[in-house]
């Protein structure tokens, strides 16, 4: 059981943000409890920080965010409580109203009590470009690590698809492939083994 205190979430910067369910639980357990996060994301985080890759899956999730400076945040959108609002935005705190609200969904559904995911979550500071590529690349190719497919584009619970569509999303979509240089190293980059040592302290089996 984590007994740590973590350093809370620095505007401007980089995370990898992931979790598990509690005692390595389910967390996800129908189609309509990996839409009903992905709502919660954008009611809670979208307005406080840009997403450049997600992955959910049964037990344990990935995203990757860049936490918005004060004068970047949407605090408009951020108007979704009768509590006072706030003259200074929290990500830890708005990424603890998402996990809250999704537990709570989650146990009236399902008739459950008790934590959903494991305390505190874990996140992790971004501090390179290659840290950067290899994490998203590390983020769409879980669902492969773990067996659940074979080809990440397979897999209909991550941003790799988004990413390479010309729909209309909210992730950063050319910010993204500009890290790789475009598309089409975007995908290459996909396509081949990365090395995994520098963010192995962070892989969730």
């Amino acid at each position: 059981m984590k007994n740590f205190k973590p350093t809370p979430l620095e505007k401007g910067n980089y995370y990898h943000i992931y979790n598990r369910g509690n005692n390595g639980i389910d967390v996800f357990f129908d189609n309509e409890s990996y839409y009903h996060f992905l709502r919660l994301f954008d009611k809670y985080i979208s307005p406080i920080a840009d997403t450049y890759a997600w992955c959910l899956l049964k037990n344990h999730f990935h995203i990757l965010v860049y936490t918005r400076l004060d004068n970047e945040i949407d605090f408009e959108k951020l108007d979704y409580s009768t509590i006072e609002k706030s003259k200074s935005i929290e990500p830890s705190k708005q990424f603890g109203y998402l996990f809250n609200a999704y537990t709570q969904a989650i146990n009236k559904k399902f008739n459950r009590t008790g934590a959903l995911f494991e305390k505190p979550f874990e996140r992790k500071l971004i501090t390179s470009d290659k840290y950067l590529q290899n994490v998203i690349y590390y983020i769409h190719n879980n669902p492969v690590q773990h067996g659940f497919v074979k080809q990440m584009s397979l897999y209909p619970w991550s941003s790799y698809d988004s990413i390479l569509s010309d729909k209309p999303t909210k992730l950063k979509r050319k910010e993204i492939l500009d890290i790789y240089g475009n598309k089409d190293e975007f995908i290459t980059y996909h396509s081949q083994k990365q090395n995994f040592n520098e963010i192995i302290n962070f892989i969730i089996e």
